[in-house]
């Protein structure tokens, strides 16, 4: 039973750090959509989050709870909250930094608790800071938790009138959205940017593109806060990946560098060797062959591709080769030695490695997608490099006792 529990509370600790990360890339969506470029994100820095824009700042306390959660009066979530921001408010010191404290919760505040006085001023907000310093108070002096302990103390720390300077900053923001309902709306923000079909794919890459974001922040500080400029710049990249005229390149695929020999008996190695391409050229042709194989995967199971046109894409790109080998053939006639075979199935090799760039759309130019796509087709025999592959693969790979 010990252990179910430290199960769910790892579990639902986890899902309050996504939930966490993905608020934080919310607000970079809804301040892109401003067009606002003035403004930084970091995670975990002054708290969950903090947030600076045109000269002011925000810190974010995010509390991630199950379904009909109240926040009570002597809430944990509410006192950890208040421990955090008072030692802030005392370490401001003289400084005329006087930021604005929020804790996000999906939660309920009931009415006339003290996070129910502490929502966000407007009509019928029920915002009330002299009430909730009285409830707060209150709770303080009748409440006997050891979990609240050191918040307490901290709040004892402040007389009356600093306490009420506090609270005139504070604003609790209760039945917020939970970490699918942050999604959802993100996905309609990027609709907004390459319209429903793309929307949820898109949401995707700059989810993997912020947390790592994030780590980098998190590991070095020196690499500072998500900026707006910086958001600009690859909400951008990444959107016009989605254009009618452009496919989206994985970065993490881009990337890809394993050159295992679990490889080296597939059919496009053979042929390679047939035509005696040097080791590091082997390994080169592996690493663009898994790379297209896992780009164009990723293409289909994502829905990005029209009907037909990976056909239509390795048409041309049979049609380019065929021109260039039969040419080939027809100059070496029958009667060519060996050795010329092998120097002009080389440079047709050469010309798919150095040359041949066919772009499946005009935007998407990435070399390793042709590369990898020639040799996908050389793994099933359509193409090949020597004048003879066809009888060549025929008598390696067929079956011993096959005859």
């Amino acid at each position: 039973m010990g252990e179910q529990l430290e199960l769910f509370e790892a579990s639902a600790s986890a899902v309050g750090y996504l939930h966490q990360l993905r608020r934080a890339l919310l607000f970079c969506f809804e301040q892109f959509q401003s067009g606002v470029l003035d403004w930084s994100v970091a995670v975990e820095a002054g708290d969950d989050i903090e947030v600076q824009r045109e000269g002011e700042r925000d810190l974010w306390q995010l509390k991630h709870r199950a379904p009909d959660t109240r926040i009570t009066n002597a809430d944990p979530d509410l006192w950890k909250s208040l421990r955090i921001w008072v030692t802030q408010w005392n370490a401001r010191g003289d400084s005329s930094d006087t930021p604005t404290f929020f804790l996000l919760t999906t939660a309920d505040a009931a009415q006339g608790s003290a996070a129910y006085y502490l929502r966000p001023p407007g009509s019928n907000s029920g915002r009330d800071e002299t009430k909730a310093l009285e409830v707060l108070d209150q709770a303080r002096a009748n409440s006997k938790s050891k979990t609240n302990k050191a918040a307490y103390e901290e709040w004892d720390k402040l007389d009356a009138p600093q306490r009420r300077d506090l609270l005139a900053q504070v604003q609790v923001l209760d039945a917020g959205p939970d970490i699918e309902q942050v999604r959802a709306q993100l996905i309609g923000l990027a609709s907004i940017a390459v319209g429903h079909k793309h929307a949820e794919v898109l949401v995707e890459r700059m989810d993997g593109w912020f947390l790592q974001r994030v780590v980098s922040q998190l590991r070095d500080r020196s690499a500072g806060a998500v900026t707006g400029l910086e958001f600009d710049e690859v909400f951008s990249e990444r959107r016009d990946e989605f254009r009618p005229g452009n496919l989206p390149i994985d970065a993490e695929i881009a990337d890809l560098d394993e050159t295992g020999a679990e490889h080296g008996d597939k059919t496009f190695v053979h042929q390679l060797r047939l035509v005696g391409v040097g080791g590091n050229r082997v390994r080169h042709a592996v690493r663009d062959y898994m790379r297209a194989f896992a780009q164009r995967s990723r293409w289909s199971n994502e829905n990005l591709l029209r009907p037909g046109e990976l056909g239509k894409y390795e048409r041309r790109l049979l049609e380019e080769w065929e021109t260039r080998f039969d040419a080939m053939c027809d100059d070496l006639g029958e009667q060519a030695a060996e050795e010329e075979k092998v120097r002009e199935a080389k440079a047709i090799y050469r010309w798919v490695e150095q040359d041949a760039r066919f772009a499946i759309r005009p935007g998407c130019e990435e070399p390793f997608v042709t590369k990898g796509s020639y040799h996908m087709l050389a793994d099933e025999q359509s193409v090949g490099w020597h004048p003879d592959f066809v009888a060549r693969l025929m008598a390696l790979l067929e079956p011993v006792g096959g005859r």
